[in-house]
């Protein structure tokens, strides 16, 4: 299974993310599974490429070819593969397309940027993959209560909740992303109204 992990590029954050990202990625790579990721050399992303490496999995990354060029963020020197696009927004396509199913580690505004994709699409019957929050220490706690929030107040209907996952350890992840179904329900039944 290709996996796409979006998650901080940071290199100022705390090592316990870092260091149970790598360790996820290295579980995952060992269970036969293979990495779609940012490119990024740093922070939760390069954490991710690392774990994955270290049990000889395959990553391919993906970055727009401005931040080679203007040296925006340290890129990961070992991957697989690596793609260079033009925009921002063709990565992002190419790693949803690509990606069999999504991990969703701590991060900033890109990476709630892009979860908030995927999981718009996936509401839209765009795409029927698994999406995971792998929650270290915490970290999405309160992503959860406003999502509750949210639904109380009749903005998104309960039936969004059922179209991704919660987890705090690395083997609940797994476990959810090699059991996963999807559950072929129409999107027209997460809307509010219908």
């Amino acid at each position: 299974m290709k996996i796409c992990i979006f998650g901080a590029a940071s290199a100022h954050i705390d090592q316990k993310y870092i260091d149970r990202v790598e360790a996820l990625g290295e579980e995952l790579a060992r269970n036969g599974h293979s990495l779609v990721f940012g490119c990024g050399g740093t922070g939760l992303m390069g954490a991710a490429a690392r774990g994955f490496k270290r049990a000889n999995g395959y990553v391919h990354g993906v970055v727009p070819s401005f931040f080679r060029d203007e040296g925006v963020e340290e890129l990961f020197s070992q991957c697989d593969k690596v793609t260079y696009t033009e925009t921002m927004s063709v990565r992002k396509k190419l790693m949803e397309d690509e990606a069999d199913a999504f991990i969703v580690v701590p991060g900033g505004i890109g990476t709630f940027e892009e979860f908030f994709e995927v999981l718009t699409l996936k509401q839209l019957g765009r795409h029927e993959k698994a999406i995971v929050i792998y929650n270290i220490d915490g970290y999405y706690n309160n992503l959860e209560k406003f999502m509750q929030e949210v639904t109380e107040r009749k903005f998104i209907t309960f039936a969004c909740h059922e179209l991704y996952s919660y987890f705090n350890n690395p083997g609940d992840v797994l476990e959810y992303l090699q059991s996963y179904k999807p559950s072929g329900t129409s999107w027209r039944n997460r809307k509010i109204g219908d």
